[in-house]
């Protein structure tokens, strides 16, 4: 049985944060992007037309954020919508405050961070389809707001290590890491994002399942972009956090410490809209009930690398696979 407890807020020592906070400085420019144009119709306004209704659109600050941002946007015009965006928003709460307050009208979120961060609870649901459909009733009830179709990715938390390096300390799963952590902490160094160090399901509870504890001499926090160099670099850390669905584990030759013990939640993303919002425009639901099934693990991974690895925008990103899909002209 797992259970989730919080913790302070921990950083990495000084020296090491104000190099690090310079590194969070340039990622979080980097992060904002618009969308530069219509889309042209495809397969999406066939059965949908949403002429006449204004949008906006939210997102996190992270990559697969940013493009999904642009998915929703280009799909929402291609049936006929007015939208702008406001993409990069910073962080989990501000995102789901936004669209609480009625500062945007939909973003994505993960059915695992609504479960346990927005709904309260301390155990998530280890079986993805009645995850998704317990938080969906639960926000619908409680809070008016509504998920639509979710896709069949899981961008579930991980801990990365180069490979390499987890070959020659012999780590391979986090029941390993835990074991590293109490022989020779100084060798499990681990770069964590802001946000999972306070979050029930970021490091306070993995550090409970378990049961070790890296030293915060040990412990450093950086923007969320820049753990995987950092990793793939042994600098500052050998260990890191890491999203499942990134392109660049693959990329950087990193390898995902196995979840042992099923520590980590899952988490299917899915659009989330204020239910006032899908009550007027119900062709909402039928637009992103065809894009969610197309969004795989894989396909993620591959769109997140284009954006992470070849430097592409992720506005060009989203457009070139809803073409590819049909989805938009």
């Amino acid at each position: 049985m797992r259970s989730f407890s919080r913790r302070p807020l921990l950083v990495g020592p000084p020296a090491l944060a104000v190099a690090l906070a310079t590194l969070a400085g340039l990622t979080a420019g980097c992060a904002l992007d618009t969308s530069d144009g219509d889309a042209e119709p495809g397969s999406l306004a066939e059965t949908a037309s949403l002429d006449g209704a204004s949008f906006t659109v939210g997102s996190k600050e992270f990559t697969e954020q940013l493009v999904l941002c642009q998915i929703t946007g280009l799909a929402l015009r291609s049936a006929g919508a007015d939208v702008s965006e406001e993409c990069g928003l910073q962080g989990s709460n501000t995102t789901r405050g936004a669209l609480e307050s009625g500062d945007i009208d939909m973003y994505w979120e993960y059915t695992g961070t609504a479960w346990i961060n927005f709904l309260g609870h301390t155990e998530p649901i280890d079986d993805a389809a009645e995850q998704y459909a317990s938080a969906a009733s639960e926000d619908l009830e409680q809070n008016e707001i509504a998920w639509l179709t979710p896709a069949p990715a899981n961008n579930t938390y991980a801990i990365v290590v180069k490979t390499s390096t987890a070959e020659e300390l012999g780590v391979a799963s986090l029941s390993d890491y835990a074991e590293l952590v109490a022989d020779d902490p100084g060798q499990a160094s681990l770069c964590i994002a802001s946000e999972f160090a306070g979050r029930d399901d970021g490091l306070p509870g993995l550090e409970e399942a378990y049961g070790f504890h890296v030293p915060d001499g040990d412990l450093a926090t950086l923007a969320e972009g820049a753990i995987y160099n950092a990793v793939a670099d042994n600098d500052p850390c050998n260990f890191g956090e890491a999203a499942t669905t990134d392109g660049r584990i693959e990329a950087l030759d990193l390898t995902v410490l196995t979840d042992d013990r099923s520590f980590f939640p899952v988490y299917n993303p899915a659009l989330t809209v204020r239910a006032s919002v899908l009550e007027e425009y119900p062709d909402l639901e039928g637009i992103f009930e065809a894009i969610a099934p197309a969004l795989t693990d894989e396909v993620l991974q591959g769109l997140n690398a284009r954006v992470d690895i070849d430097g592409e925008e992720p506005t060009d990103v989203a457009r070139d696979w809803l073409q590819q899909e049909g989805f938009i002209g």
